[in-house]
């Protein structure tokens, strides 16, 4: 069973891993837990109040195969939290790491995206708020989730190719991961 870690930050975007954690876990034997940089009672853009007890160095002891980083309101304040040394060393640990909307603000800090193909709400927001940033060349317009080797992104609005994305990341079968996108996009056809 493959292990899925969210980092979640006070104010987090709850759209962003609804899917994650509720498909993800129930349905495709995912092992999906949360992980916050300041562990404890959190707030979700949306108003949900949830409790989240464990710090990243248990995210470390947990030893994931994928780390989502969820957006949230923080990530492009000065408030935002440094989990570049975090990131970097799951990547280099093999572990697949993605962002979505200010969660890609994260791997932008991190250096992760200098090299990738990937995307986030637009360029000008990683430029604008990711001091380290030097990706722009490999930035691509998309309004869906970009993933490159182990590097999956994507724009706040697109919550369900973020999801596909870190489901292929975790190993979930192409052709779940292809009837996950039609089911949760049938109603737009």
């Amino acid at each position: 069973m493959a292990k899925v870690a969210l980092i979640l930050t006070d104010n987090f975007a709850d759209w962003e891993c609804a899917m994650i954690g509720g498909i993800g876990g129930s349905f495709y034997g995912l092992d999906v837990a949360y992980f916050s940089p300041t562990p404890g009672q959190l707030s979700s853009m949306g108003g949900l109040t949830v409790i989240v007890s464990k710090g990243l160095e248990e995210l470390t002891a947990w030893q994931p195969d994928v780390v989502a980083v969820i957006g949230g309101t923080v990530w492009d304040s000065e408030a935002a939290p440094d989990i570049s040394d975090l990131l970097v060393a799951q990547y280099e640990n093999g572990v697949a790491v993605g962002g979505i909307c200010g969660g890609t603000l994260a791997l932008a800090r991190s250096g992760l995206l200098n090299s990738v193909p990937h995307n986030s709400n637009d360029g000008d927001f990683l430029i604008k708020n990711a001091v380290g940033y030097d990706g722009v060349s490999n930035y691509v317009q998309s309004e869906a989730a970009v993933s490159s080797g182990r590097v999956a992104t994507a724009p706040g609005t697109a919550p369900v190719s973020f999801a596909a994305a870190i489901f292929e990341a975790a190993g979930v079968a192409q052709e779940t991961v292809s009837q996950f996108r039609e089911m949760i996009t049938a109603e737009h056809n």
